[in-house]
């Protein structure tokens, strides 16, 4: 599915600012993977995430997504099936557009994005009513409403739905519930859990939550200086504590895990 393969990237090369944020890193995802990704400040994970987007080109290694080699693919091209939400629930919506006309640019770029004169059908949007419908957020009633009037939950929430729409070949998450207060995080993970394992959809999520690292998903890699210093599943995983991955991180990393982010997260 997703294989990612030695993989480095050094941003501001030659300069006082130089820094490594990939190093040879490596990573394979089977079709139906969920892989929660732990780590400090600037281990590497968000930069992960911007590589296999394409945000930017990486300097070394090689990523292919279902046997297509997409390393060198331009990012809007690469968003036709890779879909995306970010830990500010502002940048995945435009917010002066309603509910339906996002709903409707998600659909057409993923689903029609070769015939840019296409046009939403009613039963398109009867489509676009039900998906809301599943969010229980009455959102399904307010699709003539600019999403700028949403709360930041519900629009993460839309965020979300627009990305899994047409189910992507793979979904990055990167603290997508971050800048959330508790209970609405809580409401936009149930959300995904529910949402990914519906569509089985191919998952790579950044968390600062050590807990939320090892019971979502069903892999849970963390990283330190841009490389993976643990890649733990199955049963192991599942009988693992958060005590146990700090252990771990130790032992792969040759350090204490000291930020306290995450250390603090419940």
């Amino acid at each position: 599915m997703l294989h990612v393969e030695g993989i480095s990237k050094t941003f501001n090369p030659g300069t006082v600012n130089q820094k490594k944020a990939l190093n040879n890193l490596s990573l394979h995802l089977a079709p139906g993977d969920f892989a929660a990704i732990v780590g400090s400040n600037g281990a590497g994970k968000s930069t992960l995430l911007n590589a296999v987007a394409g945000s930017f080109y990486v300097d070394e290694g090689r990523i292919t997504l279902d046997g297509e080699d997409i390393t060198f693919r331009p990012e809007h091209r690469r968003s036709r099936g890779i879909g995306r939400l970010f830990q500010d629930p502002m940048r995945g919506t435009a917010p002066h557009m309603t509910i339906e006309e996002n709903l409707a640019l998600a659909y057409l770029r993923t689903s029609r994005g070769s015939a840019p004169f296409s046009r939403i059908s009613r039963k398109d949007k009867e489509f676009f009513a039900h998906q809301l419908k599943l969010l229980d957020m009455g959102l399904e009633d307010r699709m003539r409403q600019p999403v700028g009037l949403l709360s930041g939950g519900q629009r993460q929430a839309l965020t979300l739905l627009m990305a899994t729409l047409v189910p992507p070949r793979l979904l990055l998450l990167d603290e997508h519930t971050a800048a959330l207060d508790p209970g609405t995080a809580e409401k936009v993970i149930a959300l995904t859990r529910e949402i990914v394992a519906r569509e089985k959809i191919t998952c790579l999520m950044v968390t600062h939550n050590m807990r939320q690292a090892l019971e979502l998903g069903s892999r849970t890699l963390m990283m330190d200086a841009g490389r993976i210093v643990l890649d733990v599943s199955g049963p192991e995983r599942a009988a693992m504590t958060v005590e146990d991955l700090l252990l771990r991180f130790r032992q792969g990393a040759g350090k204490e895990l000291d930020n306290d982010r995450i250390l603090l997260s419940e």
